[in-house]
Formats: structure tokens, sequence, C-alpha cells
């Protein structure tokens, strides 16, 4: 990817106004690699210079393209840096389209650590659930179901005929999956956290704080979700 591709992504995923310096800083390297300065035997300073001009002539390059007509996003200077926004007389569409969507989904770390156990072992049943958890996930589950993130795929044929769970279509469309397949398996997480344990160290002093849950108006495994997963999942199918 060229430079001009590289600065279209970061302005495009930039939360904020990314200023020229901030650009410069990260692609230094890359602007320098292409022969966009001359960096042999130039003092440091210069070699930014230069890239800061290359950015900045870039830039205008990508504005100038995406004022054309047939864009519907454009570059604005915002607050000395860039940033990437839908053109004004667009207004009325992306409003439209903004309300049509549904609100994001929130869920509790209760509700995150059973949705995943069902992810990876459905179909499963509530108590092979509290037993991997180590803790009730009845109403976890009815949290669950009534978010459509799970539904019922019948019982299981044990004493006592449980219900089974697995994960929706709405699953797969809240975390861009094509099917379960694509969920990173147990070695590739392991990999992942290799040599990176520091990184999921909690620290001595906020070891005795309670941990914050992300918040989803249901804080709780209790009374707040106490509804049985069995009743609201049968009121699914009703």
């Amino acid at each position: 990817m060229g430079i001009k591709g590289k600065l279209e992504a970061i302005i495009y995923a930039a939360e904020e106004p990314v200023t020229i310096d901030q650009l410069a800083l990260l692609l230094k390297d890359s602007v320098v690699s292409e022969g966009g300065t001359n960096a042999e035997g130039a003092e440091p300073a210069a070699v930014q210079s230069e890239v800061k001009s290359k950015i900045r002539a870039t830039i205008e390059e990508l504005t100038a393209e995406y004022n054309s007509s047939d864009r519907g996003m454009e570059i604005r200077a915002v607050a000395g840096g860039y940033r990437m926004a839908t053109k004004p007389e667009h207004h009325d569409v992306v409003r439209s389209f903004a309300k049509s969507l549904k609100p994001p989904i929130r869920l509790s770390l209760q509700a995150l650590e059973t949705l995943a156990v069902i992810a990876y072992k459905q179909p499963i049943t509530a108590p092979e659930i509290s037993e991997i958890r180590g803790v009730d996930s009845q109403g976890v589950l009815a949290t669950l179901v009534d978010r459509k993130l799970i539904t019922t795929a019948g019982r299981k044929q044990v004493i006592g005929r449980p219900i089974l769970y697995k994960t929706t279509k709405e699953f797969l469309m809240r975390f861009g999956l094509k099917d379960v397949t694509e969920l990173p398996s147990m070695e590739e997480f392991e990999k992942l956290i290799s040599g990176q344990e520091e990184l999921f160290a909690v620290p001595a002093a906020e070891a005795q704080e309670p941990v914050a849950e992300i918040s989803t108006g249901q804080n709780t495994e209790g009374p707040a979700e106490s509804a049985p997963a069995e009743q609201a999942s049968e009121a699914t199918h009703n």
C-alpha cells in the first residue's frame, strides 16, 4: 500500500482529527523508503520536514479527489488536524440510515463469558454451562436469549431432557463472522497471549477493587436476570 492509501486509512479510522505531526511520526519510514525525501546524509530535522511536506501534499491531493461529485465523503481540516466525514448534502439520507440501525448491545462480563462458552461448546445445556463457569448461569442465559444472540436447539436426550442452546445468525452478524468456524481456536488464543502475560496481570492495588462491568442494565446474575432461561426460550418459540 502506498503513502496515499495509508494516509486515507489512518484518517478514516481516527476518532479524533489526526495532525501532520502524528502522520509524519507514523509514516516517516514509509515516505523515506518510497523515495519521498532526500534522506541520505541529511539532518534528522531536515528529513522530518521533508516527510511533513510530502504528507501535506498527499493530503491535499486526497482532499481534491474526495471533493469530486461522485464521492459521498470528504476530508476536512478540523481543529489542527484532518478527519473524514460525510458531505453535508447527504445529511438527510445518512440520518435516516442511522435511525434504522439497531442500538449497540452492551453485555456484562458474565454474559460475554457465557456467550463464549456457548459459541465454542454448542449445542450445550444450562447445567453444562454452569459447570464450566462454576456459577449458575440461568439468568444470563435469559438475557442472551432476549438479545437474540442465542436460541434453543432442542433438548438433550438424557434424564430431565434439559434445553440445548446455540448461537444465532444475530450473533454472527454482531461479531462479523461468516460462521462459527471463523472463531479463533484455543491454540490461537494461547499463541496470542504467549509471552504477554504481563499485559493481563492485575496490579496489587487494583486487585483489591471491584471489577467494573460493561453496563447492560442488568449487572448481576441474581434477581436482575432471574427469569429462567427455559421460560425465555419457550417464549421465543411461542
